[in-house]
C-alpha cells in the first residue's frame, strides 16, 4: 500500500496501517534502554543499558519480529496502549502525534536522510551498552534518567 507523503498529518495513530505505522520509528533505539521502576513509590528510571537485542551500531533490532517472543520485556508500542508513550523521549514520533506536536524537523519521515537521527544527537547507540555486558545487580549503576 502506497502511503501518502505527510499521512500522519491526516490520520490519527489509531487509523495507520502497519506500514505508516512503523515508518513513525526514527530508529532513536530509546525504546530499546531497559527501564527500572521504584517498588515504592513506582518511579520509572531508564538506563543507559540497551536490550540484548539492539544492535548498538545499527540501532536496529536484530530480531524485531520475534522480538517479543525473546525478550518479554519489549517495549512494543501500539495506539491502543498510549500509556508506553510517556516511556519515550519527547522527540519519539508516536508521543510528539500522540500529545497533537509536529515531528522534530531531523526526522527521517521529514529529512529524507534514515542518519539523521544519529546526526541529530538522538541515537542512543553513541551512549548505550549492550545488556549481555550488564550483570542485573549493576542496573542501578546505568541509570541516566527518571521518567516519573
Amino acid at each position: 500500500m502506497t502511503t501518502e507523503k505527510y499521512y500522519w498529518k491526516n490520520k490519527t495513530l489509531a487509523e495507520m496501517n502497519d506500514q505508516e505505522w512503523e515508518l513513525l520509528c526514527d530508529s532513536c533505539g530509546y525504546c530499546c534502554l531497559v527501564k527500572l521502576e521504584d517498588e515504592d513509590d513506582n518511579a520509572i528510571y531508564t538506563t543507559n543499558v540497551a536490550c540484548r537485542l539492539l544492535d548498538t551500531q545499527t540501532c536496529r533490532c536484530m530480531d524485531y519480529v520475534e522480538r517479543q517472543t525473546r525478550v518479554s520485556a519489549c517495549l512494543v508500542l501500539r495506539p491502543d496502549k498510549p500509556e508506553l508513550f510517556n516511556l519515550l523521549p519527547e522527540t519519539c514520533a508516536y508521543r510528539c502525534l500522540n500529545e497533537g506536536r509536529e515531528l522534530p524537523a531531523w526526522h527521517p519521515l521529514l529529512s529524507g536522510e534514515s542518519n539523521s537521527v544519529s546526526k541529530a544527537g538522538v541515537a542512543v547507540c553513541s551512549y548505550a551498552v549492550s545488556e549481555e555486558f550488564i550483570h542485573p545487580d549493576q542496573l542501578q549503576d546505568h541509570i541516566i534518567h527518571r521518567l516519573r
